[in-house]
């Protein structure tokens, strides 16, 4: 719920009519904890005896349920419905409200009726009686979770009335000027523009099973590009699986379309694409669909077959590259020639060139060559598309149409002619599907080996500057393997290239899905925004609010600023959309397959080409209603002043480590820290329980137990003996998001449970990686769930020995002698957690969606910590107001500044606020007061002189699965140090993932290797392959690190021979190490699936040394040392 006012409402009385799908849960989420006493009426009896069980208090009518009720909450389906609810003779409930009272309107009606209603009550003289026009969107769900998004508007007096009950039912509660009626036109503009996206998604998904794509594979790519909506990613799912279970039936649209289409016709304003959705609509209900799922609209467009592909696996993402080959280098492949340096291949041909490729490149356009060539770096002029074509072991077309792409290769261009055998040719232009196809043909008629990759792009003129593109493509398995790093240039991260099963023309199929999108989802913005103008809205505030709802697309993020602000700068020409809508259609026309919203919209584009706009923006398509009498720059209120996204990532550049650091205000004089230990070891402050998701969590601690398991009875018991605080080892960075997740909940619960058994307090912290890797917004969210909202979600991912700092918001990692922002380095290119910004405002943003906005943010400053110390973040963190659901980001560069923010943290925490922690390792240890100690060194796992015992001759044993670059930096300077006193043996991670036999004898093999060095008293290193073995599907690369540190754990099961020592590098190695070491000693008396901290008898010990950490942890019988260098 949102934030709340200070006003109490133990003893208010609350009617309720209208307890259907979104009313039940309303009405249940209100008489939770007893702040209101809501008596509930619905005509359905069943709905009404459902409201009872749930321990809801039935009315007989409206007219009862209103009878000394201070709020009437109103949840029709209709206008209608409210004036029999209102006004009826016999029941109606207006005459037995109080003197007073207030009224909320939550249903979607013609903003017109305000005006009657407001008619009818002063005509009833109940002038006193107050109306709020807060219409709700957001489903069932989050209707009983009191998580609504509602536009509210009336007058002054109705709004403060109505604040808390407002809030209370909402997570988002938007006010809207105007009075009465408003909040009705807003959402009419939300819903025409969710309506519209949910029939362009069925259109698309029909389209793309009529063209036999993998649907599955479909929705996985567009869901990451240009083509996406809330919509489309909130519905498809439904439609992939055949599931009509009606979250939100489809005669709701038959409603709400029907609303926003008839008050466009009493204003004589056209909206074409609203009004063919609505036929769509229409149509479905007449097939018998109505009282389902709206996502069912799409077999409106099936034949025979579902939407739901029968072959595909799995719903898991299936657009992800399977081929695990290295990448192709610059080393590699010599020169890529490049034909088309526009707006896209501009940003496309410079990426490749930071990715080290010497690139030779020609547009028939001489200045677009020579601003190529002005970026310096490997970057070379052609003077024809032969010249780029010869020699060119890559040649990457970025053209207009296919018949450009035909002359560059063979006509008056030539470049087929000039390319050398078994070069690979790129197509990334938008073509229609049989082309490419006899593309192919042609090439392969050369004899000569050249092949032919079908990889079109998508994601705009800014993302092909930043590299980061999406590509989709298809052909050859050998062809994009050769190609795969020149592509990997331009998306950046891996994630963003996909590849489709099919062949060549299969990928070119998939894009024109896409444009289909795109292009609908285009006018749709355009048509919204204009009706918006129509209604009198200011067109501004309704871009900043309906980018954060279900009527989000990318496309309206995107394009609607250059409307607002009149900009037809040709960043993506109208004319490409009259293309590719008119390829989209050509090929429904060739499959005999309907397509109403792509027609309508293709219509609008070609209004605008013959009005002259072709070579301008595509969003100028919006100056179609100009006729009408709107505008929608016109209507749009002066921005407020931020700093835009562009200007903050513009910001984030690397900065001389030692001049920043020393140019900082000094530090904060006073060592708080031991004063935090003594509020925490005095039992003062709430038990920390820490939830680490990879073994390097503890870096920073020691003396503090890690448990390993969480039944309730082992924390309950954890609880009772600990005042401080302990970890749980969840590992969760090793899973999948959704299993992460419902581990994370699992856990919270056991742990809430076994709180309240022992009686203690307790606080959460999501001990994270400090280079912002891991599963966000899933693991807090799954927090929250178990344990209700925060006041905020506090992000600390300062690490001073790793060179992690936070300043100005932005994060960076300490190299060298340059603190490089973290999106610029290879931690942010992870396949799994990779990332673009470096901004914590904006990271959150790019990983949370719209659950925040840029006013969610609050920072604490470097200025707050050392000038105001910890009186100063106390007040800063009170400054926000209680329930305000945002994120305070810490500042740090220094672990005195973890230790004042904490002090002042500990501060605000008394005075009642609550939060959820999202840190690095040095929070921890700031939080339980704990000072650091030196880290271990060789002499430490050195033998006793006077010990006689076996394992104090043997040699020890070094486990390595990390693969980052700064584990193979260190495992060089280890072997090179070593020298002869360490044997070393390289498992082949290529080969232990082949297959079990060949995991099973390369195991076997090093295992017996390791038992002879270890017997002889040597150390040995067993070390994974130091080449990434790199899908772009997260979930494949997670697969691999846990098919290898299972290797590894396998490995150790094999050994005979108790080392004098273990060594583990790597995060999930670590902890799989620590997991086999505690079944192994398990058995040991009074053991415990826990890391302890008291000193066991050194006599009796193995020694773990794990990379990342200062601290001593025996475990029952056995030491486990962690050091070495940070993480």
């Amino acid at each position: 719920m949102a934030q709340q006012s200070g006003i109490s409402t133990m003893s208010t009385s609350v009617g309720f009519v209208g307890l259907g799908a979104m009313g039940f849960g309303m009405a249940c989420n209100l008489q939770k904890g007893g702040k209101y006493a809501v008596k509930g009426y619905d005509v359905w009896q069943p709905s009404v005896e459902r409201f009872v069980a749930d321990g809801g208090c039935p009315g007989q009518s409206p007219r009862d349920v209103a009878h000394d009720s201070a709020f009437l909450v109103c949840v029709a389906a209709n206008a209608q419905q409210v004036d029999s609810i209102l006004f009826d003779s016999a029941t109606g409930a207006l005459e037995a409200l109080p003197h007073n009272a207030t009224i909320l309107l939550c249903s979607t009606v013609p903003p017109a009726y305000y005006d009657t209603l407001a008619s009818q009550i002063a005509q009833l003289g109940r002038s006193d009686i107050l109306v709020v026009d807060c219409p709700v969107s957001g489903g069932t769900v989050r209707a009983a979770n009191g998580t609504l998004t509602i536009f509210a508007s009336g007058s002054s007096e109705a709004l403060t009335r109505a604040d808390q009950i407002l809030h209370e039912m909402s997570e988002k509660l938007y006010e809207i000027s105007g009075g009465p009626g408003a909040a009705s036109k807003v959402k009419m503009v939300n819903q025409c523009l969710v309506g519209t996206h949910i029939a362009a998604a069925a259109e698309a998904m029909g389209l793309a099973e009529k063209a036999g794509l993998d649907t599955r594979e479909v929705f996985e790519i567009i869901k990451n590009a240009a083509g996406n909506s809330w919509a489309f990613e909130n519905r498809v799912p439904h439609m992939l699986d055949a599931d009509w279970t009606p979250r939100s039936a489809l005669d709701i649209f038959v409603k709400d379309m029907g609303i926003v289409v008839s008050s466009a016709r009493s204003l004589q304003f056209p909206l074409p694409l609203a009004s063919a959705a609505e036929q769509l609509y229409i149509w479905g209900s007449a097939q018998g669909y109505g009282r389902e799922d709206d996502s069912g609209l799409v077999r409106v467009f099936q034949q025979n077959s579902p939407v739901a592909n029968k072959d595909s696996d799995s719903a898991a993402p299936a657009a992800a590259l399977a081929n695990p080959t290295p990448v192709t280098t610059p080393l590699e492949v010599s020169k890529v020639g490049m034909i088309g340096l526009g707006a896209m291949g501009q940003g496309m041909a410079s990426s490749m060139i930071r990715g080290g490729f010497a690139v030779h490149g020609y547009d028939v356009y001489e200045p677009a060559i020579q601003k190529f060539v002005s970026g310096g770096g490997k970057a070379s002029a052609a003077t024809t598309p032969a010249d780029a074509a010869k020699g060119a072991e890559v040649l990457v077309l970025m053209v207009q149409n296919a018949t450009q792409a035909t002359d560059a290769l063979f006509g008056s261009g030539d470049a087929a002619a000039a390319l050398p055998d078994d070069a690979i040719v790129i197509l990334s232009s938008t073509v229609p599907p049989s082309f490419v196809r006899s593309l192919e043909k042609r090439l392969t008629g050369l004899n000569r080996g050249i092949t032919l990759l079908d990889a079109p792009v998508s994601g705009g003129v800014v993302r092909a500057a930043n590299g980061n593109l999406t590509i989709i493509c298809s052909g050859e398995e050998s062809t994009i393997s050769k190609a795969n790093g020149v592509l990997l240039s331009m998306t950046g991260l891996a994630i963003n290239l996909c590849q489709v099963k099919g062949g060549v023309g299969a990928a070119s199929s998939v894009k024109l899905i896409n444009q289909l999108l795109a292009g609908v989802h285009i006018a749709a913005a355009a048509e919204a925004m204009a009706f918006a103008a129509r209604l009198g809205l200011d067109t501004r505030q309704i871009f900043e609010l309906l980018k954060n709802a279900a009527a989000w697309s990318w496309m309206f993020e995107n394009r609607v600023p250059q409307m607002l602000e009149a900009d037809w700068t040709p960043h993506s020409a109208l004319a490409i959309f009259v293309k590719d809508l008119g390829i989209v259609l050509d090929e429904t026309k060739r499959l005999t397959y309907f397509a109403p919203m792509s027609s309508a919209a293709h219509t609008l584009y070609l209004a605008g080409a013959a009005k002259g706009w072709s070579k301008e923006a595509d969003a100028g398509v919006v100056r179609w209603w100009e006729g009408a009498g709107v505008s929608v720059s016109g209507s749009a209120g002066k921005p407020e002043p931020h700093t835009t996204s562009e200007a903050v990532q513009a910001a984030a550049q690397p900065l001389p480590a030692k001049e920043t650091i020393e140019a900082l205000p000094a530090e904060f004089p006073h060592d708080v820290l031991e004063l935090t230990k003594k509020y925490v070891d005095g039992g003062e402050a709430p038990v920390l329980v820490v939830l680490d998701d990879d073994p390097t969590g503890t870096q920073t601690c020691h003396d503090i137990d890690v448990l390993m398991v969480w039944d309730v009875e082992t924390l309950q018991s954890q609880f009772e003996r600990e005042s401080r605080g302990f970890f749980i080892l969840t590992n969760s960075r090793a899973l999948p998001g959704p299993e992460a997740q419902n581990l994370i909940l699992e856990i919270c619960e056991n742990v809430k449970e076994a709180a309240q058994r022992a009686d203690k307090r307790f606080d959460v912290v999501l001990r994270g990686d400090s280079t912002l890797r891991g599963h966000l917004p899933e693991e807090p969210e799954a927090v929250e769930q178990a344990m209700g909202k925060f006041d905020a979600w506090v992000l600390t991912p300062f690490f001073l020995q790793g060179g992690r700092y936070t300043l100005d918001d932005v994060h960076y990692v300490k190299e060298g002698d340059v603190l490089v922002p973290a999106s610029q380095t290879p931690f942010a290119q992870d396949a799994t957690f990779g990332y673009q910004n470096s901004n914590l405002r904006q990271y959150i943003l790019e990983k949370c969606g719209s659950r925040f906005n840029e006013s969610s943010f609050l920072s604490i400053t470097i200025d707050d910590i050392r000038v105001g110390g910890p009186q100063g973040v106390k007040a800063k963190l009170l400054s926000r107001p209680a329930g305000s659901d945002g994120v305070v980001i810490v500042n740090a560069a220094a672990e005195s500044d973890m230790d004042v923010f904490v002090s002042g943290l500990l501060a605000a925490e008394k005075e009642g606020r609550r939060y959820l922690y999202r840190t690095a390792a040095a929070f921890v240890s700031s939080r339980l007061g704990i000072k650091g100690i030196p880290p271990l060194s060789m002499a430490d796992v050195q033998p006793p002189t006077a010990s006689g015992s076996a394992s104090s001759h043997a040699g020890g044993l070094i486990l390595a699965g990390s693969y980052v670059p700064k584990t193979t930096a260190q495992l060089k300077v280890l072997r090179e140090r070593r020298q002869g006193k360490l044997a070393v043996v390289e498992l082949e991670v290529a080969d232990l993932i082949k297959s079990a036999e060949s995991e099973r004898a390369i195991v076997n093999t090093a295992a017996a290797e390791a038992n002879h060095q270890i017997s002889a008293g040597k150390d040995i290193l067993v070390m994974t392959s130091r080449t990434l073995v790199k899908t772009s599907d997260a979930i494949s690369s997670l697969e691999i690190g846990s098919k290898v540190a299972a290797a590894l754990v396998r490995l150790l099961e094999q050994i005979q021979v108790r080392p004098r020592y273990v060594i583990a590098k790597g995060g999930i190695t670590s902890s799989d190490a620590q997991a086999f070491w505690c079944r192994k000693f398990s058995s040991l008396p009074n053991s415990r699936r826990m890391f302890s901290s008291v000193d066991a008898p050194s006599g009796h010990c193995l020694h773990l040394v794990k990379r990342s950490s200062y601290a001593r942890m025996p475990l029952n019988g056995m030491n486990l040392y962690k050091g070495f260098s940070p993480k």
